[in-house]
């Protein structure tokens, strides 16, 4: 099934795939188009950070806030729904985020942060029909509205290129971090390179990740991983609920020694419907590192199977971009197994 292009495409009628291939073009397209963006100089005085976005529009966010958790030096909370947190005020960078433009939350909360003198940035698709984008002409509200290029299936989830890296360039230009450009480069190439194994034309016996799909089919996936890919755990498991429709968790380390061990024995059932997914990364603090394998000897125990996914990239940026193609890729063949 995973080889014959003809029923893949029948049955992915929104394009889907395109938009999975075209993340590096994604990428290339903000790093292109974000030169252009003019913050005011006061925005960089701030000492916390607060991004407004639901579902696909806040995973980005929560990726940048992992990876980047040792160099960012102020709180950053993602905070989704129709209330402005109490602690937003004149020195909160307020990000506003929306891929549509017309998410009913995080826009009903302007008028509030803008009372409280909160540093709004907005974060959203370039188009008449995006509220947001409206707003930033209205109201003269800075950020970034990005062309709706490259994600032909027009899923917020699939153009997550744009809000990841959209949400990336406006924390550069406020100061909060700083990537080098050459890394940036890196990391685009290294994505074309790998999509080159990945994508429809590669053969099922070369590709990971029609590999993988195949042994998680009618299995329940329990992501196991830690530290800067965080962020990560969260899209793979939405992936696997919205693309495969196939429901799926995640447990993080440490955090899962102190609990989730104890629950592997019942139901017995455990044994033929779950299936561990470890993300490892030798990027990881030594000890967690250690605990991921001492924690596979436990699940093997319960006589509950596992994979592994070992993320090869030389920085944790671009092992977070690694983990999101492949992933992305991994939910996409297992819908087709399913041919939803």
């Amino acid at each position: 099934m995973l080889n014959d292009i003809k029923k893949i495409k029948a049955i992915d009628k929104y394009l889907v795939s395109e938009s999975i291939d075209s993340l590096p073009n994604q990428i290339e397209q903000v790093l292109r188009e974000s030169k252009s963006i003019k913050i005011p100089a006061n925005y960089k005085k701030i000492n916390k950070i607060v991004i407004n976005g639901m579902g696909g529009s806040n995973l980005g966010a929560g990726v940048v806030k992992a990876v980047f958790a040792d160099s960012i030096k102020y709180p950053f909370l993602i905070c989704p729904g129709y209330e402005v947190p109490k602690m937003v005020d004149k020195n909160t960078l307020y990000i506003i985020s929306s891929y549509s433009g017309n998410t009913e939350e995080p826009l009903s909360t302007y008028i509030e942060a803008k009372k409280r003198g909160a540093k709004i940035l907005a974060l959203t698709a370039k188009s008449p029909k995006s509220k947001l984008y409206n707003m930033m002409q209205k109201y003269n509200i800075p950020g970034y509205a990005f062309e709706e290029k490259n994600n032909p299936s027009n899923q917020p989830r699939l153009g997550i290129g744009h809000s990841m890296f959209g949400t990336l360039a406006l924390l550069e230009k406020t100061g909060v971090i700083k990537i080098k450009p050459e890394e940036k480069k890196k990391l685009v190439d290294s994505l074309k390179k790998n999509n080159k194994t990945l994508t429809l034309a590669s053969k099922e016996s070369k590709n990971l990740a029609k590999k993988i799909a195949k042994k998680i089919e009618n299995k329940e996936p329990i992501i196991v991983g830690a530290e800067f890919l965080m962020g990560n755990l969260r899209i793979l498991r939405n992936q696997f609920c919205e693309n495969s429709k196939n429901f799926a968790s995640y447990l993080a380390l440490p955090e899962l020694n102190h609990y989730a061990m104890e629950g592997l024995s019942h139901p017995v059932a455990n044994r033929k419907n779950l299936i561990f997914l470890f993300i490892n990364s030798s990027l990881y603090h030594s000890r967690i590192q250690k605990r991921g394998q001492l924690t596979k000897k436990v699940v093997k125990q319960n006589k509950i199977q596992s994979l592994d996914i070992n993320l090869k990239g030389k920085s944790k940026l671009e092992q977070a971009f690694e983990m999101l193609q492949l992933g992305t890729w991994i939910t996409y063949y297992l819908s087709m197994l399913y041919k939803v």
